[in-house]
């Protein structure tokens, strides 16, 4: 097998998500994030939102990790991050995807398929690709579906690139 190890984003795994979780809404804002020139925001509610009914769609399947590098950047994963991955879902080329291979630690990146052999790609130009061969062994087993950050910290688990 011909393939490169420089992957610098490793995943600690948090765990299964919860097969019936309770029911906890949280309140929905009635208006838009605008994404440019702000907007007064009005001060109500509009409804109420379960993140495991918005972020699981298959409960046994879904697993939640945490990013550690910064080789995923461009994809908007940084270290630290959480990601929730679903193992049902036939990863495609293109998918931002998690996968092992030769006793490594699950690596985050974006898989690439050719008709003779296949390529994880990070989203950060310091990273090369990682290049197998034909026949190599590479488990591709989930399909990253959100990426997402809860808490940026000074200090703790992020570190400063």
């Amino acid at each position: 097998m011909n393939a490169q190890l420089a992957t610098n984003t490793v995943l600690h795994p948090i765990g299964p998500a919860a097969l019936d979780p309770p029911h906890r809404p949280r309140p929905l804002g009635a208006v838009s994030a605008e994404l440019g020139f702000p907007s007064p925001a009005e001060d109500f509610e509009d409804g109420a939102i379960d993140l495991n009914e918005l972020l699981v769609r298959n409960e046994p399947a879904t697993f939640f990790y945490r990013a550690s590098g910064w080789s995923m950047l461009l994809a908007g994963i940084c270290d630290g991050d959480f990601l929730a991955v679903d193992r049902s879902v036939r990863p495609v080329d293109g998918d931002v995807v998690l996968a092992v291979w030769d006793g490594n630690a699950p690596a985050c990146k974006v898989l690439r398929l050719f008709a003779d052999h296949i390529e994880l790609h990070s989203a950060n130009p310091e990273h090369a690709p990682i290049v197998f061969a034909g026949g190599a062994e590479v488990e591709v087993f989930a399909v990253v579906a959100v990426a997402r950050q809860i808490k940026r910290e000074r200090a703790g688990h992020v570190r400063s690139r």
